[in-house]
């Protein structure tokens, strides 16, 4: 293995990547996307792929940008939020969409990570989640053209459990606050969301980072052995981090 990750430029760190590709990618609203990358995946000009995420952005911002251009085929995700072209796109047909309970998908992505190929969790049970029925797919018109299927029940100690599969990606893009030149990476604060689990689930995992240092191995939050590429941004790209909703506190 390569003992230095570190990339000169975001097209280097984006080799490979083609249309119907496979995207993890961490953040969670806008708090430590990794928003240098997602611009450079936007400029590739890939289409087709699929994204799992906690949700897709923002209306203009993040995941949005690659939505918007109607780069994306399938989201896994946990909600859909306030983005309108999401629900917009989803609701008449052009979107896949497959959403499962925030914890399933954390555990989704570790666990392809750790090559646990599925597990049994008690989130869903009782709901289509589990019992089959939520709209994959949407016809044009609205109506439902492809359901999800139902999901194998098993009971532990008496409690019953639905079976979830892991998930592993082509790629996986996220952000960090500090890295090495070996690939391992420091979050900052909120930003140590779903970026850890991200970059544990993708084959190929590109990591922006705000600060390349040494690090002390206490402070690792995520080992290199994830992480294949990194790139380390500009002053100005690392301070340039969008707020989703700003509040004035009196």
């Amino acid at each position: 293995m390569r003992g230095d990750k570190v990339v000169a430029t975001a097209g280097e760190a984006l080799a490979g990547v083609r249309d119907g590709a496979s995207f993890a990618v961490g953040g969670f609203g806008l708090s430590g996307i990794p928003s240098v990358l997602i611009r450079a995946l936007h400029a590739t000009g890939v289409s087709g792929i699929s994204v799992v995420s906690n949700n897709c952005g923002v209306d203009g911002g993040g995941l949005g940008v690659l939505l918007a251009a109607g780069r994306i085929a399938r989201v896994t995700a946990s909600y859909i939020g306030d983005n309108k072209e999401f629900a917009r796109q989803y609701l008449t047909g052009r979107l896949e969409v497959e959403l499962t309970p925030q914890g399933s998908l954390a555990e989704r992505l570790r666990a392809g990570g750790a090559g646990i190929p599925a597990f049994y969790t008690p989130a869903g049970v009782g709901t289509p989640v589990a019992e089959g029925g939520l709209p994959l797919r949407h016809h044009p018109d609205g109506s439902i053209d492809v359901a999800s299927p139902p999901k194998e029940i098993r009971e532990f100690d008496g409690r019953p459990y639905v079976l979830e599969h892991s998930i592993t990606t082509d790629f996986a893009l996220v952000r960090a606050a500090k890295g090495d030149r070996h690939g391992n990476l420091v979050f900052g604060k909120s930003a140590r969301n779903f970026n850890p689990l991200a970059a544990m689930a993708g084959r190929v995992t590109i990591a922006e980072v705000e600060e390349l240092t040494e690090l002390d191995p206490d402070e690792v939050h995520l080992p290199g052995v994830f992480v294949q590429r990194l790139l380390v941004l500009t002053p100005e790209q690392a301070a340039d981090k969008a707020v989703e909703k700003r509040t004035v506190a009196r």
